[in-house]
């Protein structure tokens, strides 16, 4: 799996919010996926959580002051800003955004970030009517556009009462924008990739549907994959389940008609489609607008055969399918690989143990024309994607 953030020195700053508590969590995130992530912590933040708090968690020093006589860099500050590769502030409150948007640099973390050219994430937190107070909309929109990312707030329920805008992104939103950041200058940048997921539901009236079990978790970890390797990334879902990865553009659908229509809209200039989606091969005939009543011991339902997305791609974008298949796997997956004159095919048995719909484990066999099958052992569903995308990105580079 292309882990983008291992081995990557991120700064975590931390001003004084009630919502401090939640940056523990994203220093522990960061910490797992093996990044080396230095925390500076304002004064006012200490009053809500501790140094201690995170030096337990990143096994480093915590700065919290200019003059740290035990230190053995004294200008630390200065050299953490440099050798960073990203910079995040969560909480970042009205107060440290202020000092951001007028170049003060009086405490570690505004010295840091004025220092360093490293990207920058801000991840506002305060209360409602402080963020909605022009000077601090003023102020996060000069940061955007000095090139700053933002990221939140989101709306719910505040500290001090109220509900509105001010509550601190979610972890995984903020670890998503870390990703798409570190990740823009990848092996796929300039690339528009685009990736379907989940399975079609096929309306037979106001409340019932025909569908499969996928769960669409293979096509979201292809879509946040490539993201994490500087593609644009389009992901088109029928899945309900899971929730939208940040960094990629996303289009919700239903049946394989709303699914083929977005596909074909998506891959124009697009230079991949992987589709990862378990499309209903069949339809209703006809659909009833109110609910069906049962009115007899046997129902029998008229099916007609819904389009083949992928036979109608242009064959200048490079197209991949998915095969998922409970008998003869690599005979039926090259005959379809052939029928559909695609460029790859993935093929699962999902009658094997951890490679059938809703886990979180595949074993595939990636196969492409005039090729060997290469067969992979049972995976997490990341590094699956990450082995798919680098044969995607060896065959490009080869068409290319």
């Amino acid at each position: 799996m292309t882990n983008i953030l291992n081995n990557k020195r991120i700064v975590l700053g931390v001003s004084g919010s009630i919502a401090c508590y939640k940056s523990v969590d994203i220093a522990s995130k960061l910490m797992q996926s093996g990044s080396l992530v230095d925390v500076l912590l304002t004064k006012s933040s200490t009053e809500f959580i501790t140094p201690l708090t995170f030096r337990s968690i990143t096994h480093r020093p915590v700065i919290t002051d200019f003059f740290d006589i035990e230190s053995n860099d004294p200008l630390q500050h200065i050299s953490i800003g440099n050798n960073a590769d990203l910079i995040v502030v969560a909480p970042a409150t009205a107060n440290i955004i202020a000092k951001l948007a007028m170049g003060l640099s009086d405490d570690p973390l505004t010295t840091t970030i004025l220092a360093s050219k490293a990207p920058v994430i801000i991840a506002p937190a305060m209360d409602g009517h402080m963020y909605e107070q022009p000077v601090t909309t003023e102020n996060i929109a000069k940061l955007s556009k000095r090139g700053f990312i933002i990221v939140g707030p989101l709306k719910g329920h505040l500290a001090s009462g109220i509900t509105g805008y001010g509550r601190l992104a979610d972890t995984s939103s903020i670890i998503g924008h870390i990703r798409a950041t570190l990740g823009k200058n990848g092996d796929l940048a300039g690339k528009k990739i685009v990736v379907s997921a989940g399975g079609t539901q096929e309306p037979i009236d106001l409340v019932r549907v025909i569908t499969n079990r996928s769960s669409g978790k293979m096509g979201y970890a292809i879509a946040e994959e490539s993201r994490d390797r500087g593609s644009n990334t389009i992901l088109i879902t029928a899945s309900n389940q899971l929730s939208d990865p940040v960094g990629i553009d996303v289009i919700h659908v239903e049946s394989a008609i709303e699914m083929d229509k977005a596909v074909q809209e998506s891959c124009r200039k697009a230079d991949v489609l992987i589709m990862a989606a378990a499309v209903a091969d069949y339809r209703p005939a006809s659909y009833l607008k109110e609910k069906l009543k049962k009115s007899a011991e046997k129902l029998t339902l008229s099916l007609v055969l819904n389009p083949d997305i992928l036979k109608n791609i242009d064959k200048k974008v490079f197209r991949v399918g998915f095969a998922a298949e409970s008998q003869n796997l690599i005979r039926n997956a090259q005959e379809k690989l052939k029928g559909k004159d695609l460029d790859l095919i993935v093929a699962n048995d999902i009658t094997s143990e951890g490679s059938g719909f809703g886990s979180d484990t595949n074993q595939v066999v990636i196969i492409g024309k005039n090729a060997e099958p290469i067969k992979l052992p049972l995976l997490s569903k990341q590094e699956v994607a990450s082995k798919v995308l680098d044969q995607v990105f060896a065959n490009i580079k080869k068409r290319k």
